[in-house]
């Protein structure tokens, strides 16, 4: 019984960061980072600023932590690409796993493009910075020329650009992001390719 007690708790507690999370992200993307307080994120929560300090301490925590949640599956799937043959189906899945990672993730990759500065001076900027890196790492094959390296980033920045660049085009979301999705695993593809020619 006591077991059931705790995890209820536990889940209500991972419930209250989540919306806290949520919340602040919504005044940072409304207002900005800068102008927005702890205690404001609290009054929109309807709690107290003591019950919003039981979970952070100040709004760099709470834009770490979601930072964190948010981009946990980079990470993973920069530790599954490690473990994959360097093979253009590997590419291709990598492309496809990261452009799901980028939808899920929206709100905060959002934040970041319109918070650059401020992104730049908290933990984050060189957090994002080192998972990019490890992104670039799994994508490009090591054997391959300086042209085929370049399209390998671009598929990655090609889908980080279409998130914010076509989020202001008419049309449905879900096809602008398989359009971007496309152009990503073409780049990738004519990289593989490229390479597998020049040997």
């Amino acid at each position: 019984m006591g077991g059931t007690m705790d995890g209820t708790k536990q889940r209500r507690r991972g419930d209250t960061r989540q919306r806290i999370q949520d919340v602040a992200l919504e005044l940072f993307a409304e207002q900005g980072y800068e102008k927005t307080s702890l205690r404001e994120i609290a009054e929109r929560l309807e709690v107290t600023k003591a019950a919003l300090y039981y979970h952070f301490k100040t709004k760099e925590e709470i834009i770490v932590s979601l930072f964190e949640d948010l981009t946990k599956p980079i990470e993973d799937l920069i530790e599954w690409g490690k473990r994959q043959p360097q093979s253009l189906e590997t590419k291709q899945e990598i492309v496809r796993r990261y452009s799901q990672v980028l939808t899920d993730a929206a709100p905060l990759f959002r934040f970041m493009q319109e918070n650059q500065a401020t992104v730049r001076e908290l933990s984050i900027g060189e957090m994002f910075k080192n998972r990019m890196l490890g992104m670039r790492d799994i994508i490009i094959d090591p054997d391959a020329d300086l042209v085929d390296q370049v399209r390998c980033v671009s598929a990655l920045f090609t889908m980080h650009a279409g998130m914010f660049v076509l989020r202001d085009l008419e049309g449905d979301p879900e096809e602008k992001r398989k359009a971007i999705l496309e152009v990503a695993t073409d780049l990738v593809t004519q990289a593989h390719e490229g390479t597998r020619a020049a040997r």
